[in-house]
């Protein structure tokens, strides 16, 4: 092997050493306060509760049936940690005073950061999964068998999008004051605006074209039609959208955390507020 060859193949193992094995330490480092007493009743119960609370409304008002709420709340219920955690594994590092000696390192950039989105992704999609399975047993969600792996892949591509968000919010924690608030905001906007219990058409225009440049608002729809009997090729439209969405996000959060990181070093400003 040349000199060349094995330089490309040393890289090629320092980003993968950082995207994977950084990003589950980085993760481990900086939410190693979760316990299982906070962990449960937080990201499981709550959203059993929420799809619980939802569908019975549904019924009361007779505006959808019960599959409509599942799927809608049990993706949606994805981005406590989607979210939540997304924006934390950036904006955390500037809370504890850790972001100087991060940037100082000469790992990849997109490694270092986008690497931290694995963790949060299999969290996201714990409690979807959580969600898919009480909605089977506790509610009139029966979905054909056949569409699990479909229904899967969606909740995969919605989770995935939406940690992409998550994150781009956490950039903007590099440089704001308190960037907390806004992951609040979007998150609870979410419920609104993506169609969880609420479908689009019966939003006023103006805001169901916001929903639609949000994460989950496809997947959720794509979902609720394989979950309905489609195949995933009649909602592949739908599932691609929500990829597409998805990778703008994530396009949007490592451009805003490169131009962070080039002003806080030109302004000496990287942990001030």
């Amino acid at each position: 092997m040349s000199v060349e060859a094995e330089h490309d193949a040393g890289r090629v193992t320092a980003f993968a050493r950082v995207f994977f094995v950084g990003g589950l330490i980085a993760y481990r480092g900086l939410f190693n306060w979760i316990r299982p007493s906070m962990y449960i009743p937080t990201m499981l119960i709550g959203p059993v509760f929420q799809i619980l609370f939802f569908a019975y409304l549904g019924r009361y008002s007779g505006l959808e049936d019960d599959a409509f709420f599942v799927v809608g709340n049990a993706v949606q219920a994805s981005a406590m940690s989607a979210v939540f955690a997304g924006t934390m594994t950036i904006a955390n590092e500037r809370n504890f005073q850790t972001l100087s000696p991060l940037l100082a390192t000469p790992a990849n950039r997109f490694a270092l950061f986008m690497g931290r989105a694995l963790p949060v992704i299999a969290s996201g999609l714990l409690v979807s999964a959580w969600g898919f399975v009480m909605g089977r047993l506790l509610l009139h969600f029966h979905p054909p068998l056949a569409s699990v792996p479909a229904l899967a892949l969606v909740t995969v591509v919605s989770v995935t999008s939406c940690t992409a968000f998550g994150l781009t919010i956490g950039s903007v924690g590099m440089r704001a004051r308190d960037v907390f608030m806004s992951a609040n905001i979007a998150y609870y906007l979410m419920w609104l605006l993506c169609g969880v219990n609420i479908p689009l058409d019966a939003l006023p225009g103006w805001l169901s074209q916001i929903g639609r440049l949000l994460p989950l608002t496809h997947g959720i729809a794509a979902g609720r039609e394989i979950a309905g009997g489609a195949s995933l090729r009649s909602a592949g439209g739908l599932v691609w959208t929500e990829l597409g969405i998805g990778a703008a996000w994530a396009a949007i959060a490592f451009t805003l955390v490169r131009w962070f990181e080039h002003e806080g070093r030109r302004r000496a400003s990287l942990e001030t507020y």
